[in-house]
């Protein structure tokens, strides 16, 4: 098999448990020694198989599926450039349909045939696999996403020719995307030997807006801002703050996945990784998606200067900001940066202290927007109350429910939404072991 002329995907003969599959293929067993050492190599592919299998819920044809895998995590040129424009042109699409060719060879290998020449069993666990119990959740991806790669291996293996086999391909780049940011909505930063990266993450909260009890105005506001970002009409990096237990968090997790389907993608980002985020903007800003750094509880004290490091990237320096990066932070805090009287006060040490004062305030002016999610009031959080009770099944009387919710508010840092969650939570924990 000729999986070395690959131009575009070379990647994929980098594999090995691909190398082994197709070394399989070409070569025969002369003797009991060399048909030992070939099936011992067979079921090293088929752990390989099944390793993956579990850690992305695959199902059905593992070889096909952990195909379509790869294919759908190259960034070529090929696929980034259908992830951005859908069908290319020109000498790109020779090369792509000289590597279809081959890949349409991998998706046709007779596997049946090879376990007969290899003589080994074991059919099910290759081209009709089915996870036990609690599994094939996939881990890897989401559940759509998964769903969708199996989809796609199953076309892949039925195409009729080069030109069919690419075009599915090509569909799946336009409408999914390619590699990481195109098949996660989430991610964190991490470290790899050549520096900062994106790293998935597959099992994000599931929070709508809807979920958010009340704030509608500052609900309105955030989507308001994001569909601007997400749509192309420009969208201001934004601030929300307010007492904690407030749902700042919540709405911003709401919101990546509310605009998941138009493009938006969500990168957490802690403060001792501030230094990292010219790196991490460098590898997103020609993707074609719309990023969100994601900062919760972003606030500094009087010795912190990792602010210094967000202010170069929110400013930008002789390099264009990125027009598909934003940034979103939650804060108890207006102006972020700790203040002190003495920073105002006449006579202090400080000789510029005007000075100080706006220093301290320039971090949180570089955010366009600015969103206030306030305590709720005792009728708002009755109200908060009352709605995740609904929602949750709970069966109490109305005068029962609120005089339990006060005594737990009382004990437990006021009112809030926070607050009243924890409080349901508590009472349904409560109900179900009586």
């Amino acid at each position: 098999m000729r999986v070395r002329e690959l131009i575009l995907y070379r990647s994929l003969a980098k594999e090995g448990w691909l190398k082994d599959m197709v070394w399989l293929t070409e070569n025969s067993a002369d003797s009991p020694d060399s048909l030992r050492e070939m099936q011992f190599r067979w079921w090293d592919c088929v752990g390989e198989l099944l390793k993956r299998a579990d850690r992305c819920g695959f199902r059905g044809n593992l070889w096909h599926c952990c195909l379509a895998h790869l294919l759908v995590n190259d960034e070529n040129s090929y696929s980034l450039s259908c992830e951005r424009r859908g069908e290319t042109g020109g000498s790109l699409k020779l090369a792509a349909l000289h590597d279809m060719t081959i890949l349409r060879e991998l998706f046709a290998l007779d596997l049946v045939e090879l376990m007969s020449r290899l003589q080994v069993s074991g059919e099910e666990l290759v081209l009709d696999y089915e996870p036990g119990s609690g599994r094939g959740r996939g881990y890897a991806y989401s559940l759509q996403i998964r769903d969708e790669i199996c989809r796609l291996a199953k076309g892949l293996a039925k195409a009729h020719g080069c030109e069919e086999f690419k075009a599915m391909l090509t569909e799946f780049y336009r409408s999914f995307g390619v590699g990481k940011p195109g098949l996660h909505r989430a991610f964190r930063i991490g470290e790899e030997e050549s520096g900062a990266c994106i790293l998935p993450i597959c099992d994000i909260a599931p929070v709508c807006l809807e979920d958010l009890v009340g704030y509608e105005m500052a609900k309105k506001k955030l989507t308001d801002n994001t569909e601007a970002f997400v749509r192309g009409r420009g969208g201001n990096n934004c601030l929300l703050y307010g007492a904690a237990g407030t749902g700042k968090s919540s709405a911003i997790k709401a919101i990546v996945n509310a605009y998941y389907g138009e493009g938006l993608r969500m990168i957490e980002v802690y403060k001792h990784q501030f230094r990292k985020l010219h790196d991490v903007t460098a590898q997103i800003k020609n993707r074609n998606y719309k990023f969100i750094l994601y900062m919760d509880d972003l606030s500094f004290e009087e010795f912190e200067t990792e602010y210094k490091y967000l202010k170069a990237v929110i400013e930008g320096g002789l390099e264009k900001k990125p027009d598909n990066v934003r940034i979103y932070a939650t804060s108890n805090r207006r102006h972020l940066i700790r203040e002190n009287y003495s920073d105002k006060q006449e006579g202090s040490d400080d000789l510029h202290s005007n000075e100080t004062v706006q220093e301290k305030l320039s971090l949180a002016g570089r955010f366009g927007m600015t969103v206030y999610f306030p305590p709720p009031e005792k009728r708002e959080f009755h109200e908060i109350v009352k709605v995740l009770a609904k929602r949750s099944g709970i069966d109490l009387s109305e005068e029962e429910l609120l005089a339990a919710a006060n005594r737990w508010e009382l004990a437990h840092g006021g009112p809030s939404g926070r607050t009243a969650r924890q409080f349901v939570d508590d009472l349904l924990g409560r109900m179900q072991r009586e």
